[in-house]
């Protein structure tokens, strides 16, 4: 653990107007481990030092690339002397954002491939009602997997395969029982389709289906890439800010002389 040295000592307003803090905030902060205990004066006010003023500025600094909970995480397990687990968590928060930016590339992918088969797609052929739409099925009682299949040049045992893993989930019939495919399932079967046909694996697939869902259509996902890449390219800034601002922390001496003077 972290020595706690008097020097050149420190009011937790001193260590909170630095970053526009209350002083409950600071006194709250070492009790949650984040920062290093503080020695108390006879009277029972607390002495921060420049190691305190240091290890606040490594916590606020670990925040936008971790959040807060791993933030403080990281900070109790220094000060605790568990260096090894306060590095896991950080490789954790490496790995969180290296499969977002595999996810964001699976989408760009995929919406390229969807992009790609519009343009290149061919006229259905003489007698073939050609492959069916999202606005021909709106108004109706929906399709039965049979006549979809058809449209879609499927088997029907394609669209069971793609129900089972959770990517086109028809209703049901309450009479019946059949399946039966509104116009939310004929574009999600629409999206499949094209999808596989350009080579993607269905768990790739449901990743897409997943954030067509959440932008509310194709077209608006592909209009929020850009910024969903400007917020992995922030996150990945932010993380380095906050390995940089640890590993000055974990080189400075216990007194914290190093950190200069008083905020």
């Amino acid at each position: 653990m972290r020595g706690k040295s008097l020097k050149k000592g420190l009011r937790p307003v001193d260590l909170a107007r630095e970053h526009g803090l209350s002083t409950q905030a600071v006194r709250n902060y070492e009790e949650a481990g984040f920062l290093p205990p503080a020695e108390r004066s006879p009277n029972g006010y607390r002495a921060y030092t420049q190691l305190h003023a240091a290890a606040l500025r490594t916590f606020l600094a670990l925040i936008p690339g971790h959040g807060h909970a791993t933030a403080g995480a990281v900070m109790r397990a220094v000060h605790r002397g568990r260096e090894e687990e306060a590095l896991r968590l950080i490789d954790g928060s490496h790995a969180l954002l290296a499969e977002d930016r595999r996810t964001l590339e699976s989408v760009a992918l995929a919406l390229g491939d969807l992009a790609l088969g519009d343009r290149v797609s061919g006229d259905p052929a003489p007698g073939d009602p050609g492959p069916v739409s999202v606005e021909e099925v709106r108004g109706t009682d929906g399709l039965l997997i049979g006549h979809l299949a058809h449209r879609l040049g499927l088997r029907p045992a394609t669209l069971r395969k793609w129900e089972a893993a959770g990517l086109v989930v028809p209703e049901r019939d309450r009479r019946t029982g059949y399946r039966v495919y509104r116009p939310g399932q004929v574009r999600d079967a629409l999206l499949v389709r094209q999808l596989r046909r350009g080579g993607h694996g269905l768990e790739r697939i449901g990743l897409v289906l997943e954030q067509v869902r959440t932008a509310g259509g194709a077209e608006p996902l592909q209009a929020a890439l850009a910024e969903w890449s400007a917020r992995l390219t922030a996150r990945g800034r932010a993380l380095l800010a906050g390995a940089a601002a640890l590993h000055a922390y974990l080189e400075l001496p216990e007194d914290g002389a190093a950190t200069g003077s008083a905020p």
